[in-house]
């Protein structure tokens, strides 16, 4: 019974107080919405940064070269290309705690297919990138070390390059131009997004580092 009474001397009083009612009822609604989306923000911050992180590559070291001085100004990193392809195999060698090391050579290319065409970062690099940058494929496969050894003229395509080139078709099994050369297409990649810089990471072609050095580029140090 003392319930029973409690709950009708509160159901007086909010009849009697209704905009006193209202008004609390408001700012409890209010504070709970402003929690949930607070817990929603954070996490949704959370999940992307994790996606971003694992994008680049996780337990990734970047290894980049010199820098150059000229007329009393001092370069950023990277302007003077002075590792080797030694440097490299070095690195996977004799440090044990490194599992995999894909260096990279490339550059800025003109693609062409068909009427098509795009301006894309096409790097030269080994198979172990696929695990160095959690590279997935959407179709295909990745070039193999007999086909890095013999410098072909294989490529695995960035989704954006793929949407740009080939709209919705499958770009595995086609042929595109490069700097005027034939490649053919063997892998889609899975989008990654952009970085947290706001570079697109799907904007890149793949091809073995000997096309890339002797083909395309015509040089030897990897950067």
């Amino acid at each position: 019974m003392k319930i029973w009474n409690a709950v009708k001397i509160a159901l007086v009083s909010l009849r009697l107080h209704k905009m006193r009612s209202a008004l609390t009822m408001l700012g409890i609604i209010i504070g709970v919405a402003a929690v949930i989306v607070m817990v929603a923000i954070g996490s949704g911050a959370r999940v992307e940064i994790s996606r971003q992180i694992a994008g680049v590559g996780s337990n990734l070291l970047l290894v980049l070269p010199g820098t150059t001085t000229s007329g009393g100004l001092r370069m950023g990193l990277g302007t003077a290309p002075t590792l080797t392809d030694g440097d490299a195999q070095a690195i996977a060698q004799e440090i044990p705690s490194v599992r995999y090391v894909a260096p990279y050579w490339g550059d800025a290319a003109q693609v062409v297919y068909g009427n098509r065409n795009w301006s894309t970062i096409v790097n030269g690099t080994l198979p172990e990138v696929q695990w160095v940058r959690n590279y997935e494929l959407i179709a295909g496969r990745f070039f193999t070390d007999p086909e890095v050894n013999r410098a072909a003229r294989v490529c695995v395509m960035g989704d954006t390059v793929a949407r740009e080139l080939f709209g919705a078709q499958n770009p595995v099994g086609q042929i595109i131009r490069i700097q005027k050369m034939p490649f053919t297409v063997i892998g889609h990649l899975v989008p990654k997004g952009r970085t947290t810089h706001g570079r697109d990471q799907d904007d890149v072609i793949l091809v073995p580092l000997s096309t890339a050095q002797k083909r395309l580029f015509g040089s030897t140090l990897p950067a």
